[in-house]
């Protein structure tokens, strides 16, 4: 409760309403999520399991916007100076209007005036997705948070995957030491996996902030938009020629403009 009063209200996370504080079991009171965690949706929307009566599949720009909204919250988290320390699909709810919220802080620390958190207890973590220096040294910083979303990113372009498919938790830290990372999913594109593997770079200094991952997801939406709509004016475009064609022979004149769509499709 204390931290949800630190961070302070953003679209992107779950906020903190209220508390029930006097007599009885302490209750928090934040926003509703009809829609469930994001590690449900995504594989409750993988092209084997949709009814296409019912719904549609998730398109690349869907993808690309939940990532993009995931470090917008992450990205104000961590300007508050707050680590998260267990971000992972199943920890990212979904709003109504498809508004992505960040959500259970249990294992968040506000780091105050320091850099990093040494974990000293012995509790169950995320193993899978800890960065290095958490697995080995229990440190944690902002950049850890940042390794966390590089899985994240890897669970959303899988639509809910397992990280780390068929690799036992022990074999897992000489793997990662020995600089194994995951293979770039089915149909993700190359810049997306590049920004996985940089938010895996073993130095947590050589990994991007939440803002650049914010800006550089912002840039591949302005670029997916602008993809698009070049898409639909060509459709368009040759949808007019098209017309033209059909009332040019009806004419019986000329079939140059039949070849010049043909070259154009």
């Amino acid at each position: 409760m204390e931290t949800m009063k630190e961070i302070g209200t953003h679209k992107n996370i779950v906020n903190f309403l209220g508390a029930c504080t006097i007599q009885g079991p302490l209750l928090l009171i934040v926003e509703f999520c009809p829609y469930g965690n994001l590690r449900d949706f995504l594989r409750s929307n993988r092209p084997s399991l949709i009814d296409d009566k019912k719904a549609q599949l998730l398109t690349f720009r869907d993808l690309l916007s939940i990532a993009y909204q995931i470090t917008r919250g992450m990205s104000y988290l961590s300007s508050k100076k707050c680590i998260h320390r267990d971000l992972a699909a199943r920890n990212v709810l979904i709003a109504e209007d498809f508004v992505i919220k960040i959500a259970d802080f249990g294992l968040s620390r506000n780091l105050g005036s320091t850099e990093y958190y040494r974990k000293t207890s012995h509790g169950r973590l995320p193993v899978k997705w800890l960065a290095i220096e958490a697995l080995f040294d229990q440190q944690y910083t902002i950049k850890s948070d940042v390794w966390s979303f590089g899985i994240l990113l890897w669970e959303i372009f899988t639509l809910g995957g397992t990280p780390y498919p068929g690799i036992p938790v022990e074999r897992l830290f000489t793997l990662l030491k020995n600089g194994y990372r995951m293979e770039c999913p089915i149909n993700c594109p190359p810049n997306i996996y590049e920004t996985m593997l940089h938010c895996w770079s073993e130095h947590a200094k050589s990994r991007p902030s939440f803002a650049e991952l914010y800006e550089k997801l912002d840039g591949f939406l302005s670029a997916e938009a602008a993809l698009v709509i070049y898409f639909n004016s060509l459709v368009n475009f040759n949808n007019r020629l098209h017309k033209r064609i059909q009332d040019c022979n009806t004419q019986s004149l000329c079939t140059q403009p039949i070849r010049l769509f043909q070259w154009i499709v």
